[in-house]
């Protein structure tokens, strides 16, 4: 089953980040909790979590992108 995994809240008052580095690579197996990727808020440097385990089948956001909470990031495969 595919999941899409959506930029979670990363903070009180950010609701835009910008990608600075994916950290895993399309086919990657990853478990829950892994790190998939580094974004950058106003304040702090983030990693976002794998919400579920499976493997990366796709990305949807590359690097230098600025993404909004709650906005697709990836699609796992469970």
């Amino acid at each position: 089953m595919r999941h899409v995994v959506n930029l979670p809240k990363l903070g009180d008052t950010a609701d835009d980040v910008v990608v600075l580095e994916w950290l895993v690579t399309e086919g990657d197996v990853v478990a829950e909790g892994d790190a998939l990727l580094s974004v950058e808020t106003n304040k702090i440097d983030a990693e976002v979590p794998s919400p579920v385990s499976g493997t990366l089948v796709e990305r949807l956001v590359t690097v230098d992108d600025e993404v909004a909470t709650g906005a697709a990031i990836a699609v796992v495969e469970t």
